[in-house]
């Protein structure tokens, strides 16, 4: 019998192969009657795409089955337990029709693994702060090929654009290369036509169903696109922190209230000059607090901060499409 993950002491591989293949025996099966795909266990599917990315390599499945042939046995059977290698077409046929949202434990089940065994610590920021770094990607698109759960836009030629995105939150760190991805969610139709409504409709729908399982030392990163204060407010009410990118072209009030401190001269300023190699760097910190986030009586009042690096030249080397890379926290 699996060990659950409370029951696990020492995070490993095994463990996580493990959990993923408790989670992977329960998928639902579409097929009907008994073709001649009848012979693939809907895990061996999920286990095969899953070592594909596990190993990082898109000719993994391939070698197996030329070792299985020539040498009766391959690793995949060995890390991973599949039983019978299906093809790529089969695993398509046999995945395609599982809901996504299936696997969703398998984030919750790693995300408390690591909390438990103290491997999340590797992450831990200032004050033992976790980051989450939230924003959507677009997977598939097509001008042709779409699904009744698809997203559309008419573009400029008239044609339609048909895509599938999901909002994908991961945990990570400046000391870390590698990131912690938590459960994504899926964009449908219904949160909107445009990208701000949608997207944000749907990190607001997984902050309800996903936030709470987060250490409450968690700050949210995020784009323009979510410094706005319905989400702001939303991750305050969750006790936890945002900092957010802020535009002045798209937060003019904001704006407007920094400039009138610069002139009363409240804008506090920070010089730190520091080597990067052999070039001489000067990082120019400026921030002020208790700015309103938007025009209205129930405005948000939020801390704000820029960051511009210039070279020894005084050539903006950060933030080269804005001078101006700001954030509000």
């Amino acid at each position: 019998m699996i060990e659950t993950v409370e029951q696990i002491t020492t995070f490993t591989q095994t463990n996580l192969i493990g959990q993923i293949k408790q989670t992977f025996a329960t998928l639902p099966d579409a097929r009907s009657g008994d073709g001649i795909y009848q012979k693939y266990d809907m895990s061996d599917a999920a286990l095969s795409a899953f070592s594909v990315f596990f190993m990082q390599s898109p000719s993994f499945l391939d070698y197996q089955k030329t070792m299985e042939k020539e040498g009766g046995k391959n690793n995949a059977r060995s890390l991973f337990g599949i039983h019978l290698i299906p093809s790529a077409n089969q695993i398509r046929n046999l995945l395609d029709p599982v809901p996504a949202e299936t696997i969703s434990p398998i984030y919750r089940e790693i995300l408390r693994g690591l909390q438990q065994s103290g491997k999340i610590n590797e992450f831990h920021v200032l004050d033992k702060t976790i980051l989450v770094a939230i924003d959507g990607v677009e997977y598939f698109s097509s001008q042709s090929i779409h699904c009744d759960c698809c997203s559309t836009k008419t573009l400029k030629n008239g044609k339609t654009h048909y895509s599938h995105v999901a909002v994908t939150p991961v945990i990570v760190s400046p000391r870390q290369s590698a990131v912690i991805p938590l459960v994504p969610e899926f964009i449908t139709p219904q949160d909107g036509s445009e990208k701000q409504d949608y997207e944000l409709a749907t990190s607001k729908r997984w902050l309800e169903k996903e936030a709470n399982d987060l250490p409450g030392n968690t700050t949210f990163l995020g784009d323009d696109l979510y410094c706005k204060q319905p989400f702001c407010e939303q991750v305050i009410q969750m006790k936890k922190h945002f900092i957010l990118v802020c535009k002045p072209d798209s937060h003019k009030t904001l704006y407007e209230w920094i400039d009138d401190f610069e002139r009363s001269g409240e804008v506090e300023n920070v010089i730190v000059n520091e080597w990067a190699g052999k070039k001489k760097l000067k990082k120019h910190y400026r921030f002020v607090n208790r700015v309103p986030l938007r025009d209205t009586d129930d405005a948000l009042f939020v801390n704000w901060c820029e960051l511009t690096i210039t070279d020894d030249k005084n050539k903006v080397i950060y933030c080269q499409v804005s001078p101006r890379c700001t954030m509000i926290f």
